[in-house]
């Protein structure tokens, strides 16, 4: 199949999309057991092992520098295939993606802002770097701090972008190439004041209910927003209530944590799903937002919403407008029987 060309824009945007997919797979939720290196089955990224060592003991980069530090590590890129592989290999910021909060690294077409841009990598990956079958590549990098980096966490990561187009997808009447990327998660602490912050914000609910209430359970979402306010990453647990009329109590959902990682300055949005709803009531729901490693840090917001069987309430009223229509029908039409049997009987006297 061949690939047609396209405007650098909606190329730019559909692999955009397709990167950051790509990337949610190879890099993954923050896992609370022991982290494992980033790797796709045909080739890996993470930290170089030690000399004399054939696997590292390090999942992740996590390091710490003052302002204007500059400090030196190396990513070892691993070709597991039996073929030689050709990679695109760069530094980039890291992300939470606003539906769900997954952690992802940006693709090479955007450039980075915060730690990304901190790190050179070895001239050797100024073009492509090439990896023989069953074999390794080991590329050092520096991280240079500027002197006004702002003190806590900075995320990013060191990505190894394959340059062979593996697929083609379709987007309206383009074809876009498709290529693979695995990335190595960089964690970054400029010490200074901590901030850790966390809020809930834009909490809401939709809901659907059955034509008949109690026929079937009425099912509702409750959407919420988490806001990383702080200068740390918050692994933040939650929980969800709800209260009806007289402080009955129709949902609680004891605090749990999310097993994901916040990044600071992040917004994500969240769902709870709510299969059995109250059909009719008034309800305030409630989430509480914390976050283990921070007892003290807890927000709170909340929303309420009217339970009403509406399309019940709609087929009464049909009902009832359809009965009182009827109802007025017969009235006027006995009020003209009667103002007719008179005039009648006159007509007979004469």
């Amino acid at each position: 199949m061949r690939i047609r060309s396209s405007p650098p824009g909606r190329i730019r945007t559909a692999l955009y999309g397709l990167l950051l997919g790509l990337l949610l797979m190879g890099a993954g939720l923050l896992p609370a057991g022991p982290a494992r290196a980033a790797d796709n089955g045909t080739w890996g990224v993470f930290p170089t092992p030690a000399a004399g060592a054939a696997m590292t003991d390090r999942a992740y980069f996590f390091h710490q520098g003052a302002a204007g530090s500059t400090l030196s590590d190396s990513v070892t890129v691993l070709n597991s295939s039996d073929r030689e592989l050709t990679f695109q290999v760069f530094a980039t910021d890291a992300v939470n993606t606003p539906a769900g909060g997954a952690f992802a690294l940006l693709p090479v077409e955007t450039k980075p802002k915060d730690v990304g841009a901190w790190i050179t990598l070895a001239p050797q990956t100024a073009s492509t770097v090439t990896v023989p079958a069953k074999g390794r590549k080991d590329i050092p990098f520096t991280v240079t701090v500027p002197p006004d980096a702002t003190p806590g966490d900075h995320v990013g990561g060191i990505v190894a972008l394959g340059t062979a187009v593996e697929g083609v997808q379709q987007d309206g009447k383009v074809q876009v190439g498709v290529k693979r990327s695995v990335g190595a998660r960089l964690y970054f602490r400029v010490p200074g004041p901590v901030t850790p912050g966390l809020s809930v914000e834009d909490v809401r609910v939709s809901r659907s209910a059955p034509l008949l209430p109690w026929v079937r359970e009425a099912r509702a979402t409750v959407s919420y927003t988490l806001v990383n306010r702080g200068n740390v990453v918050v692994e933040p647990k939650v929980a969800v209530s709800a209260q009806g009329l007289f402080g009955r109590r129709v949902l609680d959902r004891p605090e749990r944590e999310l097993k994901l990682a916040l990044l600071p300055g992040q917004r994500i949005e969240l769902t709870e799903p709510w299969p059995d709803a109250p059909q009719s009531d008034r309800v305030t729901v409630r989430i509480t937002a914390g976050a283990a490693a921070h007892p003290d840090l807890v927000s709170r917001s909340g929303t309420d919403f009217l339970a009403v069987p509406w399309p019940a309430v709609g087929l009464l009223l049909v009902l009832t407008g359809t009965g009182v229509t009827l109802w007025v029908l017969r009235r006027r039409r006995r009020a003209e029987s009667e103002q007719e049997e008179p005039l009648m009987d006159l007509a007979g006297t004469r």
